[in-house]
């Protein structure tokens, strides 16, 4: 799979155009990459799907014929406001929309401070698709701090967690490797994630560093914080090896505790 970690711009076509030299079977992008990261832009920036940011993504999947995971945009919809991610196949078809569940309110004093519930309505579907090479589950940044949907996700035999994201410079150095590794190694699966490259000027300034993490926990491919392209393989013979090794799968005291999804059913 490969990694576009570019600056999130308006220019959207200029961070796609890495795609034409990548050979990979996957391209993961980074969350908002069509619009600046900040509840003041949201309704700026929000389109309808299919809109003309997804049309790039569609000709992008299939002109570089890969299953592409756009990030995501701000959606428009019936009167409200989504962080929503959309996946495309090889062929162009729109394959499945995940609007991020959770969404990012923090207040870290003296740190940041930022709201998305202050403009957007969150998503209520996991969202799963299959791929000749493995399943695929879909989050959005934020999504990430919650294991019960990586276990979810797990469980319903996705191999690969993608999260598009953008962590700041708070939790961004603090967090987001951490979160990475433990839902890789807590669910025995492989994990990336896509962020916006850094950019010193603007109002919301992400961490950067897009990584892939393997089933053992171990960082296999990672950014800086510079504009890049990275690579990963996803081995599923080493991930079986790993959950042979280890088999937490078939040791879990389903008893005494268990993960539910309450609304059955994804999109």
């Amino acid at each position: 799979m490969s990694l576009v970690h570019a600056r999130s711009t308006v220019d959207y076509h200029n961070s796609l155009c890495a795609g034409k030299l990548i050979v990979s079977h996957l391209l993961l992008i980074q969350e908002c990459f069509n619009s600046p990261y900040g509840t003041s832009f949201f309704s700026m920036y929000a389109e309808r799907i299919p809109g003309e940011s997804t049309q790039v993504l569609s000709e992008a999947a299939k002109e570089n014929q890969v299953y592409l995971v756009g990030g995501s945009i701000p959606e428009e919809d019936g009167g409200k406001l989504y962080n929503s991610c959309t996946v495309f196949g090889p062929d162009g078809d729109l394959i499945l929309k995940h609007r991020k569940i959770h969404l990012f309110d923090i207040d870290v004093p003296g740190k940041i401070r930022f709201q998305e519930s202050e403009t957007l309505s969150p998503g209520n579907s996991l969202s799963m698709f299959e791929t000749p090479f493995c399943k695929v589950g879909v989050g959005i940044c934020y999504d990430m701090r919650f294991a019960e949907l990586a276990q979810l996700y797990s469980r319903q035999d996705c191999q690969l967690l993608v999260y598009p994201g953008a962590f700041n410079m708070t939790t961004g150095p603090a967090h987001w490797e951490l979160l990475q590794r433990a839902r890789a190694l807590d669910n025995q699966v492989y994990v990336a994630t896509a962020s916006p490259a850094r950019d010193e000027t603007a109002s919301y300034v992400a961490w950067g560093h897009s990584t892939v993490v393997n089933p053992w926990g171990e960082v296999i491919s990672k950014a800086g914080a510079e504009e890049a392209v990275i690579y990963a393989d996803i081995d599923l013979q080493y991930l079986d090896d790993i959950r042979q090794q280890i088999p937490i799968t078939t040791q879990r005291r389903n008893d005494l505790y268990a993960v539910t999804q309450a609304q059955e059913g994804s999109r």
